[in-house]
């Protein structure tokens, strides 16, 4: 068995801390960085880095399309190995400029880390994504039982979820100080609240109709009514475990923190969804749910803007390239009214401008921002 180098993990290391420190990537950024350059030093039997070549890549991106998921048993998907090419470069192409291996490496060498064409239009291709329709989330809320604690939580989570479209890590994260009931807003502070990018914003109930509202107003005061709990206590506690009277471990009321991982709230989905009879969605789909609803619902270019500041974007082109793509039916209605043609409107125009600017704006690489 070959042996891992000493020289290859302190350059490795200097790597990590250039992307942590310099570009400020974050730790799953790294991690995937790390299995990456782990995959490849398997493939050169731990060769020095200041080896490498041109043929070592092209090895390697031979290996790569041989390789199967340990998981699934099935080939990597092309956007998987996309993404492990893509480290690599980026790798190489850094290490061919540091001292002692500027005379060995050159830059060109590490563009052999590539897909074709082909492959990296497959890698790439965006899917519908499939999300519930605001009526089916409404009918989630009004089947989901209410009887427990853990059950009038769960509820409230999936409240919370479609009034403010926040991120699973968000959610459990949030605290009662960060809901203002009277201005109908979370404030999605990043010192305690787990956004993305660590971005600190505010986000006003979307007007999504329904028992949503009401849900999660009766929840916080509940919360701090019944249970004297304080601004500093979590939105969604925990559960707590105790044993029963068989001495198995059971549900035992809530604790005053929140999960510590974004598991449980994945589970709450899954156990709502279930009990209305319908396919599990992912909490972050409901975001697609709610961009869906602003589409349909903003009548002009700035209601739209503020539409997708409220979820956290910083720009327009991120909702609709990330998020907007048009349902296939919904798609085909579009076509299919647009036989009839109408005199265009003031408005029009201004819509027209403004989607003129956006689609020059949109990466000529075709890869999308992603939200």
């Amino acid at each position: 068995m070959a042996k891992h180098s000493e020289k290859n993990a302190r350059i490795k290391r200097d790597y990590f801390r250039y992307r942590r420190e310099a570009q400020r990537a974050d730790e799953k950024s790294i991690d995937g960085i790390a299995r990456a350059l782990t995959r490849f030093e398997e493939s050169t039997r731990h060769k020095d880095f200041a080896t490498f070549n041109r043929e070592q890549a092209m090895a390697f991106k031979r290996r790569l399309g041989e390789a199967v998921n340990a998981r699934t048993g099935e080939r990597l998907s092309k956007a998987t190995a996309h993404a492990i090419l893509k480290a690599l470069r980026a790798f190489f192409h850094w290490l061919a400029g540091q001292p002692g291996y500027r005379s060995k490496l050159t830059h060109d060498d590490a563009d052999f880390f590539n897909l074709s064409d082909n492959d990296a239009r497959i890698a790439k291709a965006r899917l519908p994504k499939a999300f519930p329709s605001l009526d089916q989330v409404h009918y989630v809320l009004a089947t989901m039982p209410a009887t427990t604690l853990v059950n009038r939580r769960d509820r409230a989570l999936i409240a919370c979820a479609i009034l403010t479209g926040a991120r699973d890590g968000a959610l459990r994260s949030l605290k009662l100080k960060h809901v203002d009931l009277a201005d109908q807003r979370i404030d999605q502070d990043a010192r305690e609240v787990a956004t993305k990018n660590a971005k600190t914003f505010s986000t006003w109930f979307f007007p999504v109709g329904g028992d949503a509202l009401a849900i999660l107003t009766a929840w916080c005061r509940f919360l701090r009514d019944d249970l004297h709990r304080g601004d500093g206590d979590a939105l969604f506690p925990a559960t707590a475990v105790a044993p029963d009277a068989n001495g198995a471990f059971a549900p035992a009321g809530l604790l005053r923190e929140g999960w510590r991982s974004t598991g449980p709230v994945r589970l709450a989905f899954q156990r709502a969804f279930a009990s209305a009879g319908l396919p599990y969605f992912k909490p972050h789909s409901l975001r697609d749910t709610l961009v869906q609803l602003g589409e349909l619902t903003c009548q002009t270019i700035e209601g739209f803007k503020a539409w997708s500041q409220n979820l956290g974007h910083s720009g327009v082109l991120t909702t609709l390239t990330s998020y907007g793509i048009v349902a296939p039916h919904r798609q085909a209605e579009l076509i299919r009214s647009l036989g009839t043609v109408t005199p265009a409107t003031p408005d029009d125009y201004e819509l027209a401008r403004a989607l003129a600017t956006i689609h020059r704006l949109v990466p000529k690489s075709g890869e999308m921002p992603i939200g």
